[in-house]
């Protein structure tokens, strides 16, 4: 699934125009991400952490499709905080309702690094999907 959400204020994001590399925790996958393949695929906002996750084979849980209408995509982010888009008023509401949240906690369908700095994602165990259905 993927799609828009619009009962929601449009995330202000600011795609990579440099390669740079996420960290997956606790796997400890490194994927370079490249801007050239930006978008991954459908899901959350364009080189969103939940679109680049899909490009590595990372799989989070995303249950709304990646359009800010659950927290189920909840990720922590350990580095490079500060090259990702500021959470908006939508995400934080819906971040009130996941689990486990920090001060670093983020929706991975809404977090989009600039690519200025390597970052480093957790992906706390209630937002690991680990059932996969055959294609």
């Amino acid at each position: 699934m993927a799609g828009v959400n619009p009962y929601i204020q449009k995330a202000k994001f600011e795609l990579p125009t440099q390669t740079f590399t996420v960290k997956f925790l606790p796997e400890g996958k490194v994927f370079q991400v490249d801007p050239s393949k930006i978008p991954y695929n459908r899901t959350g906002l364009p080189g969103s952490i939940l679109d680049i996750a899909e490009g590595a084979g990372i799989d989070i849980d995303h249950a709304c499709g990646g359009v800010a209408a659950c927290s189920t995509c909840h990720v922590i982010v350990k580095k490079g905080l500060n090259s990702c888009n500021q959470a908006n008023d939508d995400e934080q509401d819906m971040l009130d309702d996941a689990r486990g949240v920090t001060l670093e906690s983020r929706l991975a369908c809404q977090c989009v690094p600039n690519g200025s700095e390597a970052i480093e994602v957790e992906i706390p165990a209630w937002s690991r999907n680990l059932v996969r259905e055959g294609h």
